[in-house]
């Protein structure tokens, strides 16, 4: 295998863990995976964009390689969303992320990720998280979100049987129609990141934090990135108390 074969092979597997998709098996990665975080996943498509621009350059590094371009907020026409393919069998979130993606296909866009779409299904209340038999926060549908199609579907993996939040064709077909909403979510995500922090979402932070909510929770609940979230924690001293 020529080093250019390497690389390309690279590519390959960075842009199938950015799409929540494990590389070696082509199996979908669960959405409680650490390969699904949202930071990961930006890494992950950076590294991509990386090795496509090494691979289109014949195997050296560009001079643009390194610059840190700004990605453009993610934009689906009308008739890009009409060729959404949706499927019959029940599939995961980021599944869903990686066919939206898809129909874009533009390397300085910004990629829709799993925890995009919860973090909206959060907000307008059909998914919550719960708490599991072994004491893991995890996500779960509502009443509401059962009713528009979004179940749990037990699956086996390499670790044993474990349980994912699958999406049927319903469902499939209520993100896409509200796919505006679900990127206005997104959109104010990424503005909170790194404004400042107001006394009322201070008190908000320590209020959750004492319940000792996850920090992945809390994170979402504040639409922050867990990193802020800790680092707050810190210099507010409540870290340092525990």
């Amino acid at each position: 295998m020529t080093e250019l074969e390497k690389i390309k092979r690279a590519k390959m597997y960075m842009d199938k863990l950015a799409n929540g998709i494990n590389p070696l098996d082509d199996t979908v990665v669960p959405d409680e995976d650490i390969v699904n975080q949202v930071r990961l996943s930006r890494c992950f498509f950076f590294v991509s964009d990386v090795l496509r621009q090494v691979i289109e350059n014949g195997g050296t590094k560009p001079n643009t390689v390194g610059k840190n371009y700004p990605k453009l907020p993610l934009k689906v026409s009308l008739e890009q969303r009409n060729r959404f393919v949706y499927s019959e069998i029940p599939i995961t979130a980021s599944e869903i992320a990686k066919r939206v993606n898809a129909l874009v296909n533009e390397e300085n866009r910004q990629k829709l990720t799993y925890d995009d779409i919860s973090a909206w299904l959060i907000e307008i209340g059909m998914l919550e998280f719960t708490s599991a038999l072994d004491g893991e926060r995890t996500r779960r549908p509502t009443e509401s979100g059962i009713k528009n199609g979004i179940s749990i579907e037990e699956r086996t993996g390499n670790a044993g049987i474990y349980h994912v939040v699958v999406y049927n064709t319903a469902a499939q077909h209520f993100m896409i129609d509200n796919l505006d909403a679900i990127l206005a979510v997104k959109h104010e995500r990424a503005e909170m990141r790194g404004a400042p922090w107001t006394k009322e979402q201070d008190d908000c932070l320590i209020a959750l934090y004492e319940k000792s909510l996850p920090m992945s929770e809390i994170a979402m609940a504040l639409k922050r990135s867990i990193s802020a979230v800790r680092s707050r924690l810190k210099r507010l001293g409540a870290l340092d108390a525990q």
